[in-house]
């Protein structure tokens, strides 16, 4: 299926690994220039010379960066000739008990997953409605669907996130810019392995056990890939996905027992 992309340009946050990559692979391969952002500078360089060997891909840059500071998002949004499609991605707060929690901490976490979304989102929106195109994907969690009690600082963050996008979302529809999340279960990716190995620790287990019971739980059997969920976030970037606007989307391999 031609998404009826290709030309246009992408902001990929936290793209020299995991599901960011998978996002900047998708898009790349519908012919989509892409400006990757991470604070790994070798990484990143990785990830971009295996973004430029895909059959099809457009022009691929490279900012490491931190997207969280102001003097990161404006390093990004420079390499970006215009941002058509915006992918908001970035590293989830560390998991523990509310009660050890500072206000620094949560202040940290506000920044990483609920503020610099909104600064990138400020500064492009007005440009997509002016171009009557454009399409913002927000990666999240699905611990806004079903919260995690470790991960306090993650579910209050993408929480208030996901309540600003559903208003925002109803305003920008009418000129053709779409905004949605993308909720990530249990993925293969260093953050679920590092989230293991804490784990089992606390637990004295091996990370293997960890892993295995984990998957067992899971109703499909396995984790989710990077790729497969790049290719989810690549359809709500085409063209044909205009009608889709303001939706949180679990992507969990069946986790979520509930019906809404």
């Amino acid at each position: 299926m031609d998404l009826g992309i290709a030309g246009r340009w992408a902001l990929v946050c936290g793209a020299s690994k995991g599901l960011g990559h998978g996002c900047a692979q998708a898009l790349a391969r519908e012919g989509v220039n892409v400006v990757i952002v991470a604070r790994g500078a070798e990484a990143l360089e990785t990830a971009a010379a295996r973004l430029r060997a895909l059959p099809g891909a457009g022009e691929v840059r490279a900012v490491a960066a931190d997207i969280t500071t102001p003097a990161g998002r404006q390093a990004a949004l420079a390499q970006c000739p215009q941002v058509d499609i915006l992918v908001n991605n970035a590293g989830g707060p560390p998991p523990g008990d509310f009660r050890d929690w500072t206000r620094e901490d949560w202040i940290a976490a506000l920044d990483a997953n609920m503020l610099t979304p909104i600064e990138l989102i400020r500064a492009t929106v007005d440009g997509m409605r002016a171009r009557r195109f454009g399409r913002i994907v927000n990666i999240t969690s699905s611990a806004v669907k079903a919260p995690i009690d470790v991960l306090g600082l993650s579910n209050g963050a993408r929480s208030g996130l996901t309540g600003f996008v559903a208003g925002l979302a109803r305003k920008t529809v009418a000129d053709n810019v779409t905004i949605n999340n993308l909720l990530p279960g249990a993925f293969d990716t260093d953050r679920l392995r590092g989230n293991f190995a804490l784990a089992a620790q606390a637990q004295g287990r091996s990370v293997e056990d960890i892993a295995d019971a984990r998957r067992r739980a899971q109703p499909s059997g396995r984790f989710g890939t990077a790729e497969e969920f790049g290719i989810a976030c690549a359809f709500l970037c085409g063209a044909q996905a205009g009608y889709i606007t303001g939706q949180n989307l679990l992507i969990d391999g069946g986790a979520y027992p509930g019906t809404f």
